[in-house]
């Protein structure tokens, strides 16, 4: 079993973390209607790559 030799100090710890946090998702904007989405999702209004792909209850 591997014991470490000596304490790792809070600092020495908190920097090695410091690359941990959560981003934000990168975003797009639809070309056909202005609408921001994640990038590689299709928009909450059905459009991906300015096409019409997923049919919303908006549509009826």
């Amino acid at each position: 079993m591997a014991v470490q030799q000596n304490k790792r100090s809070a600092s020495k710890r908190n920097m090695r973390r410091a690359h941990d946090f959560a981003t934000n998702p990168p975003l797009a904007t639809e070309p056909s209607t202005g609408e921001v989405h994640r990038r590689h999702h299709v928009s909450p209004n059905g459009f991906y790559r300015g096409k019409k792909v997923v049919a919303t209850k908006s549509d009826e």
